[in-house]
């Protein structure tokens, strides 16, 4: 079983003590966000984890706790979000050059090929045109060059829920004509600090400009990583029809992230701070609790056996 950690808040921001005492008990209580008084039990015992995968805008608090993660036994790579705006549409993200800083430090810890870089999402408006991501890409290139080897672009999604949030910066969407001139930008650019470039979520084949479909949640990179190659991982059926990312099981919860990015679909409010402020790093839920009529299912997960798992 793949466990992301999360695509529903940024877990190594804000909640990494939670995670690691949760890592220690073996067991997470997680709460369906479709159907909420449905709770699952899932095992992280690490003889059933194939690999965490952690997504991030701001690792740093969370640094201090790999060492203990890593000795435990479990595999893991970082999915680390790293975008030029500023505080308009990212009004609680760390400055642009701390993060940077915090990225190469990661990278230095576990590898570069345990951090992949997320150009994500690309928002195009008047004044952040295309030859502005042009630039702004190129520049934070130049800043990763060695301490990652990939990067996936993903264009904004329009949801409904966000478009009240952003109404006052006059975004649009590109046509495919306009993800292609900024995919052939990107791809130069990426190519000449040795970072492979990569979508991830989109119908549009851009492979003439150089880059491929990817998948956030990446069997193979987790492959690579473990020394092994799974088989038998299905496409997750859970996200978007054009996502590839393989099936996992997501920890976290929504309206719990703090950075207030004006773009995020994973909270319906900016700040999230009610149910943040239910956090307590030793529930067995992330920032919830378990209810007397709450009926708990456990979550059926097969070990990381050689069945599964075969040595590369």
């Amino acid at each position: 079983m793949i466990v992301s950690a999360s695509r529903r808040t940024d877990i190594p921001a804000f909640y990494g003590q939670w995670l690691l005492n949760r890592l220690k008990a073996g067991e997470v209580l997680v709460r369906n966000p479709m159907q909420s008084k449905q709770v699952s039990r899932i095992i992280l015992a690490p003889e059933h984890i194939d690999a965490l995968v952690f997504w991030t805008k701001n690792p740093e608090p969370f640094l201090a706790l790999l060492p203990e993660i890593d000795s435990m036994g479990y595999f893991f790579y970082f999915l680390f979000t790293l975008t030029p705006y500023d505080f308009r549409l990212e009004p609680a993200v760390p400055r642009r050059e701390e993060r940077i800083e915090v990225f190469r430090k990661l990278s230095s810890l576990v590898g570069r090929e345990r951090v992949v870089w997320r150009y994500d999402p690309v928002i195009l408006t008047e004044t952040m045109d295309a030859a502005w991501h042009a630039s702004s890409f190129a520049l934070l290139a130049e800043a990763l060059d060695g301490y990652t080897e990939r990067c996936i672009i993903s264009f904004l999604d329009d949801y409904r829920k966000i478009r009240n949030r952003m109404r006052d910066i006059g975004y649009f969407i590109p046509g495919v004509d306009e993800m292609e001139e900024l995919a052939v930008r990107f791809s130069g650019t990426a190519g000449k600090h040795g970072i492979g470039l990569y979508t991830c979520g989109h119908d549009i084949d851009l492979s003439h400009c150089g880059i491929m479909h990817s998948h956030c949640v990446d069997n193979e990179l987790i492959g690579r990583i473990s020394g092994r190659r799974l088989i038998g991982i299905r496409k997750d059926r859970g996200q978007r029809k054009a996502c590839g990312c393989a099936e996992s099981r997501d920890i976290g919860s929504y309206d719990t992230c703090m950075h207030g990015c004006r773009y995020c679909y994973a909270v319906s409010n900016r700040a999230a701070s009610g149910t943040a402020a239910l956090y307590d790093p030793s529930s067995p839920m992330l920032c919830d609790s378990i209810r007397d009529d709450d009926p708990v299912a456990s979550h059926q997960v097969r070990k990381r056996m050689a069945a599964d798992l075969l040595l590369l």
